[in-house]
């Protein structure tokens, strides 16, 4: 037995160490990595990630100065090296033992020099990998895979004494190891489960409609305590990117709990003061009724006090954002060039809801986002495999950007312009704030109405006041106490000469209903 002790190693009576997977995401889903010295078993169908994320394991070792080797019974050196190229990393440092030579099939008669897994006894193969490891004395190893030895063996009784006969030897040296399994077998392999100190399972999913997800969990981990759940991730250039579930209740820091004004004292009043820092408001309409555009008077406010706001769009492109900041009024490309705003533009059948509160973290923590803006909780809904988890995820992202001081302004549509609508999703009781925005019809011209139908911070104005969209901006008129059924689309006017709008003059009150009333 080699009595060599590693880096990693934890002198008698303690501890073993953590060391890095090579992947920042599973490190923190593991709460800083892996237990040195142990076994651990990667399993997936073929195409969820599980070679490359062994090899991010390997090129930390070699980052470190360590020893590696992958040993491979599937994936030949040329194909290693091709992932590697394409993921633009050197293989250099890794010791690659290839245990397959398909040119060897070309010639039969051929003595073999090297073994290939259809044609080599179990115990030859283990032999040789036993021998390997005693020559190069590896910290780290991969083996690739299991399913090779598990065709060699022919018998369950038979895999499972090469398994542990695989453990016991590695027990015996300083060295992690990590076993790929990409589930070819008809039935689960439990015997691989009970012998690995851990295991993490990747899984491929295929949507109706968009790129494919990926997802994985830690099924076990002893000694441990690990994130549960399913985490997205993705294949990108440079290895996997992990986005750990998100758990608001890890997360946390002090802030000023003040009113965060629009710039508009009209809009604020009916707000009770303004949207206090930490809370969500909702914004909820028909398509076309202002609800971006109340949304950007927060950010360009937010803009003109230096403070830092993001807007996700899911729905709308940039340009088009721009556009309709530049009609109210508003320079919005002078404060995106200033990087006080960000817009971050999403395609919904290419992202995961993982990724996405990636995003929301990385614009909070490192940009220092004060404000949040998504646009659409439609959006967001469509980029969801399976919208019955959407209201729990959602639940978590607002709680982790209340707890971190930050405005929340979250947009959905209604289905239908006017007369009875209807709401795709029903959110509302997550949200601090519901502001409503109603078209109604007054003399054969539409207009637009506003109302505070919910703020649970503070007090707030219960009226209806008609609002415009304008050069200038949005301006909010006088509280429309002379109609009934605003809400429903079909008001009834019941008052007096009381004025609405101006259409021409926005801040004038010369438009009365009562001249256009029928005699």
């Amino acid at each position: 037995m080699n009595d060599r002790r590693s880096a990693h190693q934890a002198a008698p009576g303690q501890m073993n160490p953590r060391i890095s997977t090579g992947s920042e995401g599973l490190d923190d889903i593991l709460g800083g990595g892996l237990d040195a010295d142990r076994v651990y078993l990667y399993e997936g169908r073929p195409g969820t990630g599980k070679t490359t994320l062994a090899l991010q394991f390997l090129l930390e070792g070699v980052r470190h100065g360590e020893r590696t080797l992958y040993v491979t019974l599937s994936e030949t050196r040329v194909e290693l090296f091709g992932v590697a190229e394409r993921h633009g990393w050197s293989l250099e440092g890794i010791d690659v033992f290839e245990l397959s030579a398909p040119e060897s099939l070309l010639d039969p008669g051929r003595e073999l020099t090297v073994l290939h897994p259809a044609e080599m006894e179990l115990n030859e193969t283990t032999k040789m990998v036993f021998d390997r490891v005693t020559e190069t004395n590896p910290t780290r190893v991969v083996f690739d895979s299991l399913s090779e030895m598990r065709l060699l063996a022919q018998s369950p009784l038979r895999y499972r004494r090469q398994i542990l006969g695989l453990k016991h030897f590695f027990a015996g040296r300083s060295c992690t190891v990590i076993l790929l399994d990409d589930l070819s077998s008809s039935q689960n392999d439990l015997q691989v489960h009970s012998i690995s100190h851990g295991v993490v399972l990747l899984e491929q999913l295929a949507i109706d409609y968009g790129a494919e997800r990926r997802r994985l969990r830690v099924i076990k981990m002893r000694g441990i305590k690990f994130r549960g759940g399913f985490h997205d991730f993705t294949i990108e250039t440079g290895g996997l990117a992990i986005y750990p579930r998100l758990i608001a209740a890890e997360h946390h820091r002090d802030f000023d709990n003040s009113f965060t004004e629009s710039g508009n004292p009209d809009l604020d009043r009916l707000l009770g003061g303004g949207l206090e820092r930490g809370t969500n408001t909702l914004l909820i309409g028909a398509a076309g009724v202002g609800k971006s555009s109340l949304a950007l008077t927060y950010v360009m406010e937010a803009a003109e006090r230096g403070e830092h706001s993001v807007l996700f769009a899911f729905d709308e492109g940039a340009s088009t954002i721009r556009a309709r900041a530049k009609a109210l009024g508003m320079d919005l490309t002078t404060a995106i060039e200033a990087g006080l705003v960000h817009i971050r533009q999403v395609d919904p059948a290419e992202l995961s809801p993982g990724e996405f509160a990636q995003q929301v973290r990385h614009e909070v923590e490192v940009g220092h986002a004060r404000i949040v803006v998504i646009d659409s909780l439609n959006g967001y809904l469509n980029a969801m495999p399976d919208g019955r988890f959407l209201v729990l995820q959602m639940h978590e992202l607002l709680s982790y950007m209340s707890q971190l001081g930050v405005l929340t302004i979250m947009i959905l549509a209604q289905h239908g312009l006017v007369g009875t609508t209807e709401t795709p999703l029903d959110i509302s009781y997550l949200s601090d704030s519901v502001v409503l925005l109603r078209y109604f019809e007054v003399a054969g011209t539409i207009r637009r109405a506003l109302s505070v139908v919910k703020k649970r911070s503070g007090p707030h104005e219960h009226t209806i006041r008609e609002f415009r969209l304008t050069a200038q901006g949005i301006v909010i008129g006088a509280p429309l106490t002379q109609f009934t059924g605003i809400l429903s689309g079909t008001p009834v006017y019941t008052g007096g000469p009381e004025p609405l709008l101006n259409e021409a003059e926005p801040d004038a009150t010369t438009y009365h209903p009562a001249d256009h009333a029928e005699s």
